[in-house]
């Protein structure tokens, strides 16, 4: 039996025999070939001590007297932790530094795949790549056309023609011709130079979305990558190896340079890689624990690597997703306050969106008609007021198939542009097989990526705009002829006072977050690189505005909620019942103040995984169905 055990940044197989001795011995036996092995930067004097022992899949701590046999498999990962590991949280920061970023017990590598070509990639896809719902494998016929361009570069080398990027330096060393006994040297270098990036690494999520949206790329066949290559990137990924890939350092124009070059990085075995069974470690030795050799770059390949625009588009089909998620339930959410605010539906009239027949308004009144009361989806607490003297409601609720309508179609726009560039060759150069050319051109430049999401932002945000607007008329008594603050015993309770706070909180961050990181431009290297995209902090951004969105839509959602309580035993409509109950399988009503923190993250939740949506989908389906086939009993009331 033998059992890999990590002792701060190394790895050590240690034979454990028959697996009889207990895992303090394991443990021991650890630290001291890690001290053997390290010594000549070990103290002598310095007695290490363990703290304790996990396990590196789950994190779990285990009972140092236990077994090894009993409690780990043969080839399994432990951690060692030592009491000089956790710094002075005076001086530095308070976690563990050396355990490795845990993940899920239940956590099973997929069994099935997702075919790719190049040229078929969705933003739903990749997002379940990203979650390692799918492994990858190669269309045939992307592997005819990978062969194919590679033969061609293969072809030029061998003639000792002069084309960029193969035979020659890069960017402003793009004249410099480069010796050919040194061409498998100058792709190394490139990696190694170029990366550069700073800040937090990508989550392995995101990480597995950038190498799968690379590897789609790649299949198109327009980048001279040799076809072994191609493979050992599917490999890693269906390993799930992911490279130590930090988020800032790309400008988004000669490609996203630095974050490729560290996805590259370790991929050569070089820098850190993340598994699940591994934790974080040096890239070769997680390479070689999932019995992965690193990739042996060659003419061509390096620069193949790393010229596209793949973390801005990954990062932005993630963001479109969650956008066109949360929109969606965004109309539901306020058609619940509009209800418990006893507002009218009057101004959803088909009627009136005819005469202005944008695509987003009329989709977001059809909706709003579906799920508030009509003939088909009686309302006790509409039918209590409908003969109240109210004669129009505020914007916030009167508005919403105009101010929603533009963020769905924005979704959609943004969606189409995002789409698109997932299955674009982005490289530079482009191998035209077919041509037997080659030709230096300009797809790498992030600037449609980088526009549409900062117009995802803008456009987004608008959501939660409203949202917190009608949180507000929620908890303000005055507006809303609820108890203040949606509680009992006001000034015992304080209720959702600081819940609405919260999300005026999101709503001015969003503001800052929402103005263009397109609109500016730096000249880079030397002046060659003149316009740059700066699409890497627009897809970041976007994607925080989409999640603060979430977050202000949660909290409207539990007021809206939490509204009904006051009204009683009144009844809303069937598929805002059912809102109501998927709502309180989660999230208890507040008779008194709680830790309120956790609801919004539960409700939050719930909406990420659609659960709102799903609750009422089917019956918006079946009231537009009845619609368009005429029946007249299905008229707003």
């Amino acid at each position: 039996m033998k059992v890999s055990v990590r002792v701060r940044d190394e790895w050590l197989h240690i034979p454990c025999k028959d697996g009889k001795n207990v895992v303090r011995w394991l443990g021991e036996e650890a630290l001291k070939r890690y001290q053997k092995l390290r010594s000549s930067t070990h103290v002598p004097s310095k007695k290490e001590v363990i703290s304790e022992i996990r396990k590196t899949r789950g994190g779990a701590i285990l009972d140092p007297q236990d077994i090894i046999n009993e409690i780990l498999d043969d080839n399994d990962f432990v951690s060692v932790v030592l009491e000089s590991d956790w710094p002075d949280p005076i001086l530095a920061s308070t976690k563990i530094m050396f355990v490795p970023e845990q993940v899920l017990k239940d956590f099973q590598q997929p069994v099935e795949y997702l075919k790719v070509d190049g040229n078929s990639l969705s933003p739903d896809d990749l997002r379940q790549l990203g979650k390692g719902r799918y492994k990858i494998k190669l269309s045939k016929e992307s592997e005819s056309l990978v062969v194919k361009s590679r033969n061609l570069v293969e072809k030029i080398i061998a003639e000792n023609k002069i084309v960029y990027g193969i035979t020659t330096g890069f960017g402003k060393f793009a004249r410099t011709v480069i010796e050919k006994e040194k061409l498998v040297e100058l792709q190394h270098n490139l990696i190694r130079s170029h990366s550069a990036g700073v800040g937090n690494p990508l989550s392995p999520k995101k990480a597995r979305m950038l190498l799968a949206l690379r590897i789609n790329v790649l299949a198109k066949g327009y980048s001279g990558i040799r076809l072994e290559t191609l493979h050992q990137l599917i490999d890693a990924f269906n390993a799930s190896c992911l490279s130590w890939i930090p988020e800032q350092g790309t400008v988004g124009a000669s490609g996203d340079l630095a974050p490729l070059a560290h996805l590259a990085l370790g991929l050569m075995g070089e820098g850190k890689m993340w598994s699940p069974e591994t934790g974080w470690g040096d890239a070769k030795y997680v390479l070689e624990a999932h019995n992965l050799r690193p990739i042996s770059l060659e003419a061509k390949e390096g620069i193949a690597l790393i010229n596209g625009t793949q973390l801005i588009t990954s990062l932005g089909a993630e963001a479109v997703e969650r956008a066109g998620i949360i929109a969606r339930q965004a109309d539901v959410v306020a058609a619940l306050t509009l209800e418990v605010l006893k507002g009218t539906s009057r101004a959803f009239d088909a009627g009136v969106q005819d005469i202005r027949p944008h695509k987003g308004q009329g989709l977001v009144a059809r909706r709003l008609r579906a799920l508030l009361h009509s003939v088909m989806f009686p309302s006790q607490i509409a039918e209590s007021h409908r003969f109240c003297n109210r004669v129009q409601d505020a914007y916030t609720l009167r508005c919403c198939p105009q101010v929603h309508g533009i963020v769905h179609d924005t979704i959609d726009f943004v969606r189409g542009i995002i789409v698109t560039e997932m299955n674009s060759a982005t490289d530079n150069p482009i191998v035209f097989a077919e041509r037997n050319e080659i030709i230096s051109a300009g797809n790498f430049h992030g600037e449609y990526p980088a526009k549409v999401l900062d117009y995802l932002a803008i456009g987004v945000h608008e959501l939660a705009s409203m949202s917190e607007r009608r949180t507000e008329r929620l908890v303000n008594s005055a507006l809303s002829e609820l108890p203040a603050f949606l509680v009992k015993d006001g000034g015992l309770n304080s209720g959702f006072m600081l819940a609405h706070c919260t999300a005026a909180s999101l709503v001015s961050e969003n503001k800052v977050l929402c103005h263009p990181a397109s609109v500016d431009s730096l000249s880079t290297s030397a002046g060659t690189e003149d316009h740059v995209s700066m699409g890497g902090f627009a897809a970041r951004k976007a994607l925080q505005v989409v999640r603060n969105v979430e977050r202000v839509i949660a909290i409207e959602l539990l007021a809206a909620c939490q509204a009904i309580e006051f009204l009683r035993p009144l009844k809303t409509t069937i598929p805002l019942e059912e809102v109501y109950r998927v709502v309180r399988s989660s999230v208890r009503p507040w008779d008194k103040d709680r830790f309120m923190s956790p609801d919004i993250d539960a409700v939050t939740m719930m909406l990420q995984e659609e659960k709102i949506w799903q609750a009422v989908k089917t019956h918006v389906e079946e009231y537009n169905a009845m619609q368009r086939c005429g029946f007249v009993g299905v008229k707003e009331g």
